[in-house]
């Protein structure tokens, strides 16, 4: 059986490289990297993480579900399969084939609750391709 889901070798419970991460983000977008991680970290047990292509991400166990990366004035959420959630609050950016994410920026309002449901929502999502092949 061919298995399509991205993997990453070497993703943790809590990764010191992670933590060292988030800290290293000052101010307001380094704030909010380290909020929606956090809501990320809080999915489930088998949240495991590491950082790839220089920003945290979240996997279960080694399948990635979801990440945070801040630029100069923005911060990106983003879900590795974020073309499958559903998205009625219309938060989800992006074109590719699979992957989306939610810009915040300071100083916007953030849709908290429709955010944490995609966060979750991807993580139900991760969970279903890795039980379920």
């Amino acid at each position: 059986m061919r298995d399509d889901l991205l993997r990453f070798d070497g993703a943790q419970e809590r990764d010191p490289a992670v933590d060292a991460w988030l800290s290293e983000r000052a101010g307001e977008l380094g704030a909010m990297a380290r909020e929606w991680f956090e809501v990320m970290r809080e999915c489930g047990d088998e949240v495991r993480e590491l950082v790839h292509d220089g920003c945290p991400v979240a996997c279960l166990g080694d399948a990635p579900f979801g990440y945070v990366n801040v630029f100069t004035a923005h911060v990106n959420v983003g879900f590795f399969h974020g073309a499958a959630l559903k998205d009625p609050a219309g938060l989800l950016a992006g074109t590719g084939k699979r992957m989306r994410h939610v810009k915040l920026r300071p100083g916007t309002p953030t849709n908290a609750a429709a955010l944490r449901d995609l966060i979750e929502g991807a993580y139900r999502d991760i969970k279903g391709r890795v039980e379920n092949g």
